[in-house]
């Protein structure tokens, strides 16, 4: 999946020269978390979050720091800042999320600001690439670490006329020989596919809970 695919195009930013108040005003209206900073040709030279905002605006409680909400933005904004293309993946900007502690990312293209992508972005379309989106069964299979072995235990479920939702691979730590196959049926009664798997050989992980026949 491409970041285009799933990042907003309708960004609200801000110039380096307009007010704090300015920004807690469109945080609050459009009900974001982060404003891009950006110069006459929608270069992005900086970004604020909420916190940066809240924590630069002046007590309620103390009028000697109204003219705080006065200051320009560009006071405050970090810089230089992490961007990304919209024909990365995303799955390499889900790194870049993990890696730099970060909560959001602009897109640019040619330099240019067209894009935006949010951590909540990012878990939406975990959900959607996992497929617990919709009503499925899971079901985790340990297999040997070998070439080919994918599309082996797939054809199990083809018998079956079984729709797959999603696929996740992921190590077995306690042996590097093996890894685990992580399937999200269409059925809610995963039960004869499962019985399938164990005649065809592979051992299944879960479901496996204590008095559940399989």
């Amino acid at each position: 999946m491409l970041v285009e695919e799933i990042m907003k195009t309708d960004v609200i930013t801000m110039k380096p020269t307009e007010t704090i108040g300015k920004a807690l005003q469109l945080l609050n209206e459009h009900h974001i978390r982060h404003l891009p900073i950006v110069d006459e040709n929608n270069y992005v030279i900086g970004i604020v979050s909420d916190r940066d905002v809240r924590d630069a605006s002046p007590s309620i409680f103390d009028d000697s720091e109204a003219e705080e909400f006065e200051n320009e933005i560009q006071t405050i904004m970090s810089h230089p800042v992490i961007t990304v293309h919209p024909l990365d993946f995303v799955e390499e900007v889900a790194s870049i999320f993990y890696e730099h502690e970060i909560a959001c990312v602009p897109v640019t293209k040619e330099e240019r600001l067209i894009g935006i992508i949010t951590e909540k972005d990012m878990l939406y379309t975990l959900i959607q690439l996992t497929g617990t989106n919709v009503q499925s069964s899971q079901i985790e299979i340990k297999v040997k670490n070998i070439p080919g072995i994918l599309p082996k235990v797939t054809q199990v479920f083809g018998k079956r006329k079984v729709n797959i939702s999603s696929v996740l691979i992921y190590p077995y730590k306690p042996d590097s020989r093996y890894k685990i196959l992580v399937f999200r049926i269409q059925t809610m009664n995963p039960m004869p596919t499962i019985e399938d798997l164990k005649e065809a050989g592979y051992e299944v992980l879960w479901p496996n809970m204590p008095g559940m026949s399989l």
